[in-house]
């Protein structure tokens, strides 16, 4: 289904400008994924919005994510964090994603922090642990892209070499070393869902070159790149893959373990932030 998103865009954007009023534009916003959610409560006088007040904005429908937008600033950037996503396996309404994102890039952010609750492949890297994507592979059947090119927003083909941005990337390094925050790294192989993997899915993925899996973030990068906004991303390990550990995976595992990195994650976000004010 092919929807033109330019018009929701322009009134998602006058939604938020009409909350934010005279606050400065947004520069960066980061997507909470599953069990994330109190990142948004480092932001300092916070504007909430509810996604139901944003036309094209989605209902979130999956556990975790709970369908807030909060303006405000962090280490004096000023900031939005979205408090739920779109996927793929949502169906129909998944180009609600494009909206989300077109939206940022037309408030004025430059940059897009992506978060997600992952699977690792590394007996060694497991629960609670933060990686950083390098590079993906998508194996989700589809591209959010696909379709006639909405050309107010960015090209018909897209470079993806960057697109895990080599420089964000670096700053990001540095500030684990900083706060003695272990930051892995990775491939992430983006799964349609909603079903986990099996272990013979498992297998393939990591004889393709993947250390990390999940069911998100791979559609919200290509539609960033697309309207040109630089992006990184960072998954907090909630579980070993299918096939490398007795526990039965499940969404409820999910949340608890995301929890438990979210902490990590907040204390390497607020020293990324006060790098982001100096470029």
């Amino acid at each position: 289904m092919s929807i033109d998103t330019f018009p929701y865009v322009e009134q998602a954007v006058k939604v938020v400008q009409d909350k934010i009023g005279s606050r400065p534009a947004p520069r960066l916003a980061l997507v909470a994924g599953s069990g994330l959610g109190s990142v948004a409560d480092r932001i300092k006088d916070p504007v909430t919005i509810s996604y139901a007040d944003i036309p094209g904005f989605p209902a979130p429908g999956v556990h975790g994510h709970k369908g807030n937008l909060v303006y405000g600033e962090v280490s004096g950037v000023p900031t939005i964090v979205l408090m739920g996503r779109v996927h793929v396996y949502e169906g129909e309404e998944s180009w609600r994603l494009k909206v989300m994102i077109r939206t940022m890039r037309k408030l004025g952010c430059e940059f897009l922090f992506l978060t997600n609750a992952a699977g690792s492949m590394r007996l060694e890297v497991g629960a609670g642990e933060l990686v950083m994507i390098t590079d993906h592979i998508n194996f989700m059947g589809g591209n959010p892209l696909v379709g006639p090119n909405e050309d107010k927003f960015g090209p018909r083909f897209v470079d993806l070499e960057d697109c895990w941005d080599p420089q964000l990337r670096g700053i990001l390094k540095q500030c684990a070393a900083e706060t003695n925050v272990p930051l892995h790294e990775a491939v992430f192989a983006g799964w349609m869902g909603p079903c986990f993997e099996t272990p013979a899915e498992i297998r393939m993925l990591s004889m393709m070159g993947a250390q990390t899996v999940g069911m998100s973030t791979v559609p919200d990068n290509l539609v960033a790149r697309h309207c040109g906004l630089r992006v990184l991303g960072v998954s907090v390990i909630t579980n070993l893959a299918c096939g490398l550990s007795p526990l039965k995976l499940s969404h409820d595992l999910t949340m608890q373990e995301a929890e438990k990195g979210a902490a990590k994650l907040i204390v390497l976000f607020e020293r990324f932030m006060e790098k982001i004010a100096k470029l």
